[in-house]
């Protein structure tokens, strides 16, 4: 990757781990649904001139059930029920080893030993982390957002079965972003109104004022739509091991700025259990060694461009982009 590259792919880890800290910033006085809701319902305002992906009715419902009402459903209750930005960004990783774990029953796809190993150590750091996360969060709230990367998880198996799904050069994942979030604002919209209640949704509405607004356009205009962009423009120019670990920063970004701006500090328990769940991610997700041929004077096959630009895609679904 060039100097501007790697400046580009810190600058998305960036924005998508500062998001975790303006999500808890703008729902104050928000219910999380009906903030969802809002959130997907701006992005969604993209398919206007964001091409349809190449991808069944039934893909898209799909991955905007799991992968977007799921996911950020289940996130941002957890986050208004008391789970620290920083934390919630943290656990949210474990949709990576939790795919490898949904493929292997979904899509028969049998785990490499690599895998195995980056999951067994992920799911310890994920037990350190729920054991000492000091009494801060509920723990109704941990479990909340362990099934939204679940969901998440749920979603990069039905979008990995879909394979493909750019309608045009460097849109990647975001087509299939963007017309998955128009699945999401009206089921978001009455799960608000039958689990927070329809006074609850109107003391929202009354509530929305700047602070929710400035959060709204920043996770669904800078971190979805403007990140995704950058994200697979790179992926385009690049090999995906080396695009595909810059994400894992988000985490970091998220508890540093928890930390400076919320006073939110981590205790020695949390970090150790990030750091084992981030070591199991980076292990399960590492690319394999493939065996040179047996007649020397024979070159591996090299892959197309299109089909590394495919698997960069799949793999780019299993990155951090809440």
């Amino acid at each position: 990757m060039t100097r501007r590259d790697m400046l580009l792919a810190a600058t998305v880890a960036t924005l998508w781990g500062f998001n975790f800290v303006v999500i808890d910033w703008g729902m104050a006085g928000i219910p999380p649904l009906f903030f969802v809701a809002v959130r997907f319902g701006v992005v969604a305002l993209a398919a206007i001139v964001v091409p349809r992906p190449l991808a069944s009715w039934k893909t898209v419902v799909g991955v905007g059930l799991f992968m977007s009402l799921g996911q950020f459903g289940l996130l941002y209750t957890s986050m208004a029920l008391g789970l620290q930005p920083g934390i919630a960004a943290l656990l949210l990783q474990a949709q990576a080893v939790l795919t490898i774990v949904v493929a292997a029953f979904a899509l028969r796809e049998r785990p490499t030993r690599l895998q195995v190993a980056g999951i067994a150590v992920g799911t310890v750091g994920l037990g350190v982390v729920a054991l000492g996360r000091g009494g801060d969060a509920p723990a109704i709230a941990v479990a909340l957002c362990l099934l939204g990367a679940l969901s998440w998880a749920i979603g990069n198996v039905i979008s990995r079965k879909a394979g493909p799904v750019a309608p045009a050069k460097r849109l990647g994942a975001l087509s299939l972003t963007v017309w998955a979030s128009l699945v999401v604002p009206l089921p978001a919209l009455g799960l608000s109104a039958a689990i927070e209640g329809p006074d609850a949704v109107a003391a929202g509405i009354a509530a929305f004022g700047w602070r929710p607004i400035l959060s709204t356009l920043y996770t669904a205009v800078l971190c979805t739509l403007i990140g995704y962009a950058i994200f697979n423009g790179l992926l385009a120019r690049n090999r995906s091991a080396a695009v595909v670990p810059w994400p894992l920063l988000a985490p970091v970004v998220a508890m540093l700025s928890a930390a400076l701006l919320l006073g939110q500090v981590p205790n020695v328990w949390e970090v150790t259990g990030g750091v084992l769940l981030v070591a199991g991610v980076l292990v399960a997700n590492a690319p394999r060694r493939r065996r040179g041929p047996t007649d020397p004077g024979t070159k591996t096959p090299r892959r197309s461009p299109t089909v590394r630009r495919a698997t960069g895609r799949r793999m780019a679904d299993q990155v951090s982009r809440a």
